[in-house]
């Protein structure tokens, strides 16, 4: 955290020195150092950086080159709000990226429409974020995962899987997996699937063998999970005392560092999980790899860069398009991209329309696994069998 707080800073400065009056200021504010979850913002800042300097090699937007503020917000909703305003109102920025923890995006989501303020998610996932604001434009777009898409890949796939004959869901008692739990419960019942055993556990608990000797004994052979890194490392650790190892499908926490450090080395191979890009493929996603790498205390997260990347070039296009930074005009262009975009995790082709804000799809997640102590990609002869019609929601 040391090291990249000092590279923070003194990118910082170094931008805020070539800076100019007519440059476009823009912005990020999420977490970057109070929680588990500012692995994610971190890497996001890096992505975002780069994009920024690619994009000013090609000439700017709009003819002006781009400067990048940064704010932490340390996990916190007051002090997520207080940058929001400061961004907006002090600082005139023409567009905010992030922030890592949805609770935050929730928090200070009002402001954003209330000030046509466009904002581009690239890693809080929270189904709520993106959905409308009443009668009112909702002005925040996501290119992430989300929350109700990661949802109905994992029950996609335990209902597709011949494996999977009965089901069981695990999730934290806190409010991450209580909404998460309530999704997978909504898209079971589509498939016409009801859980065996739906079992709970506190985040910090490091001892789920209860829960895992019921589910043991009803004979579930497959667990969809939902909780954060540290816990699911805890719970995968428990099920070896009990020698009881179902297939375990989860969330993009398991590629957070604090998975693997409470696993081990073997116990961290079981999970199959989902993220947005597990391995570098492209020549442009090569590329961005090698120049960030260094930075990375957690290559496995490479998904985060190339999300919040991606998220400028987006809004970039539509800057361009508008022909403006009024965030009216970017809005609408938005919602109506004419140019495909050709992002690191995939071409942009009209993402976005007046009634969904979401960039990425179920069907666009990669499932992955680690292997080797790196993540890389999944494959087996279910999900070479899924088709999109498979992803209900």
């Amino acid at each position: 955290m040391k090291t990249f707080k000092h590279w923070l800073l003194a990118a910082t400065a170094a931008v805020a020195c070539a800076a100019q009056a007519q440059d476009i200021k823009i912005s990020y504010n999420g977490d970057i150092s109070g929680s588990p979850s500012a692995e994610s913002g971190q890497i996001g800042v890096l992505g975002i950086t780069a994009a920024v300097d690619d994009i000013n090699k090609r000439g700017g937007v709009l003819g002006r080159k781009l400067t990048f503020l940064v704010r932490d917000d340390l996990g916190q909703p007051p002090k997520s709000i207080q940058n929001m305003t400061d961004l907006i109102d002090r600082e005139r920025v023409a567009v905010v990226f992030g922030p890592t923890n949805s609770g935050n995006a929730l928090a200070w989501k009002h402001i954003a429409n209330q000030k046509k303020m466009p904002v581009l998610v690239s890693s809080a996932s929270s189904t709520a974020i993106t959905e409308p604001a009443g009668n009112n434009p909702n002005y925040l777009f996501r290119i992430s995962m989300v929350d109700r898409d990661q949802a109905a890949a994992l029950v996609a796939y335990a209902a597709k899987s011949p494996q999977s004959k009965k089901i069981g869901f695990f999730v934290e008692t806190t409010g991450y997996g209580q909404a998460g739990l309530k999704d997978m419960e909504q898209i079971a019942a589509l498939h016409g699937i009801k859980p065996v055993v739906i079992e709970k556990f506190d985040a910090r608990d490091t001892d789920m063998t209860s829960q895992l000797g019921k589910a043991k004994a009803a004979g579930v052979d497959t667990l969809v999970v939902w909780a954060q890194a540290a816990p699911l490392g805890h719970l995968v650790r428990s099920m070896e005392k009990i020698d009881y190892m179902p297939r375990v499908l989860t969330t993009w926490a398991a590629s957070f560092s604090g998975f693997p450090q409470v696993a081990g080395n073997k116990l961290m191979e079981w999970p199959i999980f989902l993220t947005t890009s597990s391995e570098a493929k492209s020549p442009a996603a090569k590329s961005l790899l090698e120049r960030i790498g260094p930075k990375l205390a957690n290559p496995s997260m490479f998904w985060a860069a190339t999300q919040a990347y991606d998220t400028v070039l987006v809004w970039a296009a539509a800057a361009e398009q508008a022909q403006s930074l009024d965030g009216e005009a970017v809005r609408r262009a938005m919602e109506n991209l004419q140019q495909p975009v050709d992002g690191l995790v995939k071409q942009y082709k009209q993402p976005f329309s007046a009634t969904n804000h979401e960039g990425l799809q179920a069907q666009d997640y990669h499932w992955s696994r680690w292997q080797g102590g790196v993540v890389v990609d999944f494959k087996d002869p279910v999900l070479d069998a899924m088709t999109p019609a498979d992803f209900k929601k």
